[in-house]
């Protein structure tokens, strides 16, 4: 287990679960896997007294997030500083349908993590630099060129530590009211599952190359990218 796991439930009161808290979870397992299972996340700051929230590219290593964008961004700029930021990445596993539109919900899995970032170099960049392209499609790194110097220049990578984080998950169908269950509604769940479509060629692919092994991997397999190793 990594910095989240506690015995005693929540790293701090600023990360308890406060509605519904049976749904939540602090152990770093549960943390992980939904972090792996999201594709994207979202980083919130306070930017001159103004609430800012931008998707970003991610992936982790061990107890570590690591945030990927340009140098030119005035957001990573200000993360790498060490201003205090929220992250938070969603999956959506299923459509939940109630007999009335009050309990209507989704099924899900998220988590948020609070803390601070800071920029990192050299090898440690190289590394969380795979970890954000192999969060996406493992394996893929190691079938593309490396970045170069001037790549590496003009991209911002930043560390930020798992130790404040929280997950919320949901699973099962409607929670109707007992006088609603008689009404003639349909009521149940309809499951989400990730499926991706065939690759497409770029258009200036060079002829004779082979379809990418990570791709293939990916779009064949059971949709959990995890699984796709």
């Amino acid at each position: 287990m990594g910095r989240v796991d506690t015995a005693a439930g929540a790293p701090s009161e600023f990360t308890r679960v406060r509605r519904l808290p049976e749904r939540a979870a602090y152990d770093a397992g549960t943390v992980h896997a939904v972090l792996d299972a999201a594709m994207i996340g979202h980083v919130g700051v306070v930017r001159e007294g103004r609430p800012v929230v931008i998707p970003m590219l991610f992936g982790r290593v061990g107890d570590d997030l690591y945030l990927h964008g340009s140098v030119a961004s005035q957001l990573l700029r200000a993360l790498g500083a060490g201003v205090p930021a929220c992250f938070t990445a969603t999956v959506i596993d299923g459509l939940v349908y109630a007999r009335s539109a009050f309990h209507h919900s989704m099924n899900y899995r998220s988590v948020v993590v609070v803390g601070t970032a800071s920029t990192v170099h050299g090898d440690e960049k190289m590394c969380g630099l795979r970890a954000v392209v192999d969060h996406i499609t493992p394996g893929r790194w190691d079938e593309a060129r490396p970045p170069n110097e001037l790549e590496l220049r003009k991209t911002a990578l930043l560390r930020m530590p798992i130790d404040e984080a929280s997950a919320k998950i949901r699973v099962g169908g409607p929670a109707d009211e007992p006088e609603d269950l008689a009404l003639p509604v349909w009521a149940g769940h309809v499951p989400v599952t990730p499926r991706f479509a065939p690759p497409v060629d770029a258009a200036d692919l060079r002829p004779g190359v082979d379809r990418s092994s990570a791709v293939a991997r990916l779009v064949d397999g059971p949709g959990d990218r995890a699984a796709a190793t």
